[in-house]
């Protein structure tokens, strides 16, 4: 690649230089690891693709016109999606956005340092035109070019982002997206359900057994009649958030509810939203929970909910859950979808039959495997498994490894059929994402 002619070179060019070569390599080497990553999953692969073509059109144009911001901003950039797409817990799939950083960070000031080296500034307007030499530059053929592409690129990418996002949000009517939840779903409904607070006993089934009382939401349709028999979906919050995670901290879910349900475009069901969390039991390892938490949801919580609320089980008992499990569906968010994994697809595939694992996994096809096709879970149907996770989520590689293992093991489970994945473009770990996960879901349960 050659910049303009006959002008004179300079050590901050080679930097620039050095800078936009090691940014391309990175780039190529993502690229290329996306591709094969997210072969079955392009959303997830364009999305990065077009995120490292931004990262370098940033670090051509640092090079053709002296502008050390570019790689400023490519530094900042790539801490900000390295935080986001890497997590202790995971294999860092993302280091690379931390070299890219450390490249740009220190083209940044090495340049900047050679600029003004060279030009030997007095004052501080001397300063600000030594670092953006625009004015009197000579605009030649390549610097053309990169302009075009600098300019042309970012706007033809925010303009289909942008569209797909306006689109989506103006459907008028219920189906599977990517983008975003229309907006009509996220109005005020005026047939809203009843959320309310419910204290039941259990035990520390992780540590000592001993006795205590947890709390959880049940959500309720508008006009909630004892005498009918509701389809029941227990929701899962994360780690750090709490049994009111899903219907109280984040009303948007609550108003798409009510509204799929006004709307008729999904039956009234009851959901309810328990926890994990046992009195900071197991804090230092709160996987531990995420598999005994089965005991509690078999033992206490479905009784005491299921005996209390009209579900299409006759009975609050082993045998009731048992007959009535196509009607029930659990789902979960980051460790959540672990737990859903752990105590409910693994621990309790005799009363549920509808699992959703929303941006987390750590379960392995062979775990799955192993679990689910024992003599007594083997001829059990599985009605759906819908996995979703953003395209900036650190759970992603993880997630698409697990779950190719997982449709690859288990012949219940069929990509297209009775399963699928979603990846959503620009969303990343955190309740934008799920607020789609959870409308995509409802779409494909009962």
């Amino acid at each position: 690649m050659t910049s303009a002619q006959n002008e004179p070179k300079r050590a901050s060019r080679t930097c620039f230089l050095i800078c936009l070569i090691l940014m391309l390599l990175t780039a190529a080497i993502k690229v290329v690891r996306y591709a094969i990553l997210c072969k079955s999953y392009p959303v997830g692969f364009l999305v990065m693709a077009a995120v490292e073509i931004l990262l370098v059109l940033a670090a051509e144009a640092a090079f053709a016109f002296d502008l050390p911001v570019f790689l400023l901003a490519d530094a900042v950039a790539c801490f900000v999606l390295g935080f986001t797409t890497n997590y202790g817990p995971y294999r860092p799939f993302n280091i690379d956005f931390y070299i890219q950083m450390a490249v740009a960070a220190c083209g940044f000031l090495a340049g900047t340092f050679l600029l003004l080296k060279e030009k030997k500034p007095a004052s501080a307007g001397e300063v600000l035109k030594a670092l953006f030499p625009v004015s009197g530059m000579r605009l030649t053929s390549y610097r053309k070019g990169v302009l075009i592409r600098a300019i042309c690129i970012p706007a033809a990418l925010l303009l289909f982002w942008g569209g797909s996002w306006i689109t989506a949000r103006g459907h008028k009517s219920m189906q599977p997206e990517i983008w975003c939840v229309p907006s009509l779903y996220d109005e005020a409904c005026s047939e809203a359900g009843t959320v309310e607070k419910i204290s039941y006993e259990t035990k520390a089934y992780a540590t000592d057994e001993r006795s205590l009382t947890k709390d959880a939401y049940v959500y309720t349709p508008y006009g909630y009649d004892p005498e009918k028999d509701y389809n029941i979906l227990y929701l899962m919050h994360g780690t750090g958030e709490n049994e009111a995670t899903w219907l109280v901290e984040y009303q948007k879910n609550t108003n798409m509810i009510d509204n799929l349900i006004a709307r008729g475009e999904i039956e009234p069901l009851i959901i309810v939203t328990p926890t994990f969390y046992v009195e900071n039991d197991c804090a230092d390892d709160l996987d531990q929970l995420t598999w005994s938490f089965a005991q509690e949801l078999r033992n206490d919580l479905m009784p005491f909910v299921e005996s209390r609320y009209s579900t299409w089980a006759e009975t609050a008992d082993e045998a009731g859950f048992k007959a009535s499990r196509d009607h029930r569906a659990f789902a979960g968010l980051s460790r959540g979808a672990v737990t859903t994994f752990h105590s409910a697809f693994m621990g309790s595939l005799d009363y549920i039959s509808w699992y959703g694992t929303f941006s987390g996994s750590r379960t392995t096809g062979e775990q799955l495997s192993a679990a689910i096709d024992a003599a007594e879970t083997a001829d059990l149907d599985i009605h759906y498994h819908y996995v979703s996770t953003g395209s900036f989520d650190f759970a992603l590689p993880q997630q698409i490894k697990d779950y190719q293992g997982e449709t690859a093991l288990v012949s219940r489970i069929t990509e297209g059929q009775n399963s699928n994945f979603d990846v959503f473009p620009m969303r990343y770990h955190s309740m934008g994402s799920w607020h789609i996960a959870l409308y995509n879901f409802l779409q494909k349960i009962f």
